[in-house]
């Protein structure tokens, strides 16, 4: 009977402490992982209400903490220069290390597939043209992978299988094609100039429109915005308003980071169109502010050209539209835009060539924030305007060394032309388009007239989807964005079914599709 006691006493002193939870950290701390240097980096978890939880770098520094109510602990860590392998242990009831963990640059990679697109699936669709867009370039990157400083970390889309990602992985065989090829190229280029570990965050959804991407907090900025998002909605619960931030980008907050590169658009040339610039600058607003580390770098790519050429200047052009707001979101600080409208696929809404994707970004990056002597880190971007003589002039910033006529193969580096301008339009106040005569007038300006407009008003330049002969370049080989001259923007082309640009397929086909 004393023994029978004794058991059942005994079990019932263990049942406290077999029913408490351990210790965990949050899911970007595993075994592998990049942390940004030299920062108060916040490393943050679960334990039980009021349970202390201690946090040692191997490097020498070491923070404390108490969970709070609901068992949420956060601390902040002092992180070493570059360098590593470092160990990072955690403390509680129970220990957790983290081993092999490197200290260098952290950035997020976010948008839609243009961001997600893996190397492998860059390289899947190449067997008729393996040396077209620089797909043998890609090839031999991926065969001969081989750098375990870099290392990417990839947020996953279901909540449930957080735990069953691949944690961080890094650049060699049989890992490397798991890497967006967007953020390859971006992050081969800072390994290549700062010699530091670099570690990306890639959290980005195939056919994601920008709205599933905005925080709630984001949709309060604007009255119409805030309307938007009280509207019912039957859609997957990651189509909906602030869906993606929530399921995805919120579970990176606040890992501490260097900055953010975006490639998203496509899914917005027919939803919300003209309302483009204002939401895109309220999830970056809204991503720095819940983020807590000021006006971070976000860095962007405008979109690339796409199917066919518009043989006469057209009035409406939706993909034009949001690659104007894309341009015209550069009045945020501490934000940059690689242009693209020179490396696209007629044929493929997803370009291959992620090279130039990557350059261009990290151009951006390795100028403003790393302080790497550029001359030029953009093609050449509208400034301001001058209508003097039937003619107008246009200045720009970011001409590096001067503009120039240029011309781009592929990956191969721009070469300069001695052909005139092109894909400038002109009009005078009837809105009747005309293709325009355009000459470099100076350092950085470009006259734009037409014999017929005495009195012209606006210029636009490479107002298309898919600016064919669009030459504008300054002298370091960075193509020149798209621009109007107009204050106001005009309205969206409403598209026809069978002219879904966002897809690049026909949804009338689709539904046939379904029905057979």
């Amino acid at each position: 009977m004393k023994s029978s006691l004794s058991k059942l006493l005994l079990s019932l002193l263990a049942l406290p402490f077999a029913t408490m939870a351990e210790v965990k950290p949050s899911q970007l701390f595993l075994d592998n992982m990049v942390i940004q240097r030299d920062t108060q980096a916040p490393v943050w978890g679960k334990a039980d209400p009021g349970e202390k939880v201690t946090v040692t770098g191997s490097w020498g520094e070491s923070a404390k903490a108490t969970a709070g109510e609901k068992g949420d602990w956060m601390v902040k860590l002092q992180t070493p220069p570059a360098g590593g392998p470092h160990t990072l242990t955690i403390k509680g009831r129970n220990s957790i290390e983290i081993k092999n963990v490197l200290s260098g640059e952290v950035w997020l990679c976010s948008g839609q597939s243009n961001m997600a697109y893996r190397l492998n699936n860059l390289l899947s669709k190449v067997k008729k043209a393996p040396s077209k867009s620089g797909n043998d370039y890609i090839r031999k990157k991926v065969d001969t992978a081989d750098d375990k400083l870099f290392r990417q970390f990839s947020i996953s889309l279901i909540p449930k299988k957080a735990d069953e990602n691949k944690g961080w992985i890094t650049v060699e065989t049989g890992q490397v094609g798991d890497f967006s090829g967007a953020g390859y190229f971006f992050g081969r280029e800072l390994r290549s100039k700062l010699k530091v570990p670099v570690g990306l965050i890639l959290g980005a959804v195939c056919g994601s429109s920008i709205e599933p991407w905005i925080p709630e907090s984001g949709y309060q900025s604007d009255q119409a915005m805030a309307e938007y998002f009280k509207i019912p909605r039957k859609d997957a619960r990651h189509k909906r308003p602030a869906g993606l931030f929530n399921i995805m980008i919120q579970q990176a907050i606040p890992y501490a980071i260097k900055g953010a590169i975006w490639y998203q658009g496509e899914s917005n040339v027919n939803k919300n169109t003209i309302r483009y610039e204002t939401h895109f600058k309220a999830l970056i607003t809204s991503w720095r502010a819940l983020w807590g580390q000021g006006d971070f770098p976000f860095y962007y790519a405008q979109l690339a050209n796409f199917r066919g050429l518009s043989k006469e200047p057209v009035e409406y052009d939706n993909w034009a539209l949001i690659c104007e707001q894309q341009r015209r979101a550069l009045s945020l600080k501490n934000t940059g835009m690689a242009v693209l409208s020179d490396i696209g696929d007629p044929k493929n809404i997803h370009p291959k060539n992620k090279i130039d994707v990557g350059k261009r970004l990290a151009a951006w990056a390795l100028k403003k924030d790393y302080g790497v002597n550029l001359k030029a880190w953009s093609g050449p971007l509208y400034k301001s305007h001058n209508i003097k003589d039937g003619k107008i002039s246009i200045s720009f910033d970011h001409v590096g060394s001067g503009l120039m006529a240029g011309s781009k193969h592929q990956i191969e580096a721009t070469k300069e032309t001695s052909d005139p301008l092109k894909c400038f339009q002109i009009c005078g106040k009837d809105r009747k388009w005309q293709w325009a005569e355009a000459k470099i007038s100076g350092n950085n300006t470009v006259e734009v007239f037409h014999a017929d407009i005495t009195e012209p008003t606006i210029v636009r330049y490479a107002w298309s989807i898919n600016p064919v002969g669009a030459n504008l370049y300054n002298k370091e080989g960075f193509p020149a964005s798209l621009f109007t001259t107009e204050m106001d923007l005009p309205d969206a082309k409403p598209v026809a079914p069978s002219e879904d640009k966002s897809s690049g397929k026909s949804k009338k086909k689709k539904k046939k599709k379904k029905k057979k």
